[in-house]
């Protein structure tokens, strides 16, 4: 089994980085929270991860499949809990594709294939709160 490290260091204030793979990644949280609002939050970093995790399964999918994409945006509307944790309460993991005559079941089965197979990301939210996916396709 692979074991994945980080460490985060903290640098200032509400200010951490993390290097990444030879990439630093900062986190901190808006002015209005006290942060100088200097990078990303850490749970909208989550998204990012999943968005990212989903989208680079559909695009190596497609490509398998021979789609031709002209656009590709993976969109999550997430739902925040009022009360703390202000934890995530559902996902909905949008796939928003333009090409030209676009075959849909092919896009579709490769959406689903990564939701239901191939992302770990997904994977793990799905086990602590509902997740659900829709493909939205615009041809050109």
């Amino acid at each position: 089994m692979a074991t994945h490290t980080i460490q985060t260091i903290w640098r200032e204030n509400n200010i951490f980085d993390t290097d990444l793979d030879g990439h630093t990644v900062t986190i901190d949280i808006p002015e209005t929270s006290g942060g100088n609002n200097t990078g990303p939050t850490p749970k909208k970093l989550l998204l990012v991860a999943a968005a990212g995790c989903t989208g680079l399964d559909v695009i190596e999918i497609a490509r398998k499949m021979r789609i031709n994409i002209k656009k590709f945006d993976v969109r999550i509307d997430a739902e925040v809990a009022e009360e703390h944790p202000k934890q995530y309460t559902s996902l909905k993991v949008f796939y928003e594709f333009e090409g030209d005559n676009l075959p849909k079941e092919k896009l579709e089965r490769a959406c689903k294939l990564s939701f239901d197979t191939y992302c770990g990301v997904l994977a793990m939210y799905k086990k602590a709160v509902p997740v659900s996916f829709e493909v939205v396709i615009q041809n050109a």
